[in-house]
Parts: structure tokens; sequence; C-alpha cells
């Protein structure tokens, strides 16, 4: 499965837009929250391997096999999700992204609803101190997963496209009804990231996220 994750990789014509702003972010040394939904990982996958990146990968089955292929890709793992092991995976990434380090994450992982951010997203932001950057993705042609995240899985030499939201930040004193506010933000802009990525592929974004 890596094998064949790195070969798509290496055969995307993939379009960036704001990924210089990104980069910047990401050489101050001051840490960073990139977030994409959880059906659309394997483009970032290829886009940040080898930079000793972090993800949050579960304790299950599934969660074993992924561990695997995204430590062959050079990134380095936590292990822990919002059902098991979720506030010691949080407060290590906490301390690993105070250290400067930058997170790559999906906020509807690992077991949905898609499409909608769990609160340990603002929690780690809160802890750390670090921005969340949305990220917006999409590829043509592609295979959709009957699975619930609908995972997207670009054929080879597909032509992507990746677009970079707008950092949002957590106020270390954010109350309930803030940080609800912030989740409902956060949803509505990567919608939007990923519906214009959709668009200019020339897909149809799904009527229940559009916005």
């Amino acid at each position: 499965m890596w094998a064949l994750a790195r070969f798509i990789g290496m055969t995307l014509r993939v379009r960036f837009e704001g990924q210089d702003r990104l980069e910047e972010m990401l050489a101050s040394g001051q840490g960073l929250i990139m977030i994409t939904w959880h059906g659309r990982t394997l483009i970032p996958a290829n886009v940040f391997r080898h930079r000793g990146y972090w993800v949050m990968i579960s304790l299950s089955r599934d969660g074993e096999m992924q561990n695997c292929i995204f430590r062959r890709f050079g990134f380095q793992t936590v292990r822990g999700s919002t059902s098991r092991g979720g506030i010691r995976a949080t407060l290590e990434l906490a301390r690993r992204l105070k250290e400067g380090g930058a997170l790559a994450f999906t906020p509807d992982g690992p077991r949905g609803p898609t499409h909608k951010i769990q609160m340990g997203t603002l929690l780690l932001a809160q802890k750390s101190g670090c921005r969340i950057v949305p990220v917006g993705i999409s590829a043509r042609p592609r295979w959709l997963v009957r699975s619930w995240d609908r995972y997207m899985v670009p054929a080879p030499f597909a032509r992507a496209v990746w677009i970079v939201g707008e950092p949002v930040s957590v106020s270390p004193d954010a109350d309930d009804e803030e940080k609800a506010r912030i989740c409902s933000d956060l949803e509505l802009a990567l919608n939007r990231l990923e519906q214009r990525a959709e668009e200019m592929l020339g897909f149809e974004y799904p009527a229940e996220f559009a916005t």
C-alpha cells in the first residue's frame, strides 16, 4: 500500500494556492496545525513526506497499518484517538508543537462524523498556542472508497489542487461558547476550500457540505 501511495504521489500534477504562505509559517519554527478532512490524506502524505512532521494515528487495527505507512513516508507518529488514548496523545502532541513541531491532522477522524471538527483540534491549539491552518484538496481522475469518509484515491498522473486557507488561533482562555463558534467557522472554511478545489477540477460539491 505504501508503494502504491508513493507511486501515485510521484505522478501527481499538483497546483498549489497559498503554499508559499504555509511554507513561511512552517519555517518560522513556531509550530503549526495543518488540517484537512479525513478522506483527503493521501496527497498530504506525499507533499509533506520526510519532513519529520507529526501525525496522530488511532490505536485500532487499521491504525496500525496507517502507522506503518506514515512512518515510511517519514512522519513522526503519536498513537491515540478520541475513543482511546486521546488525552495522552493530545498532551504529547501539544508538547511537540510548543517545541516548534508541525502537525498534519484530520479534525473529523478517526471515525467521523465526516466534515465535523472535533474539539480535540481546538484543545491542541489551546495547549500548544499554535495556529490552525485549513487546507482544501481535490484530484481528478480519482476513486472514492465506499467508507464513512469517502476516502479519495487519485489515479496515477491525476491533476490535483491544494488550497491553503487563513490561519486560525484559539485563545488559551476561550470558553465553550467561543470554541463552538471557532469549530463552526473552521468547518465552513474547510468546506469552502474543498468546494473550490473540487469545482476547479469540474466536480459538483455534495449539497450537504456546500456553502
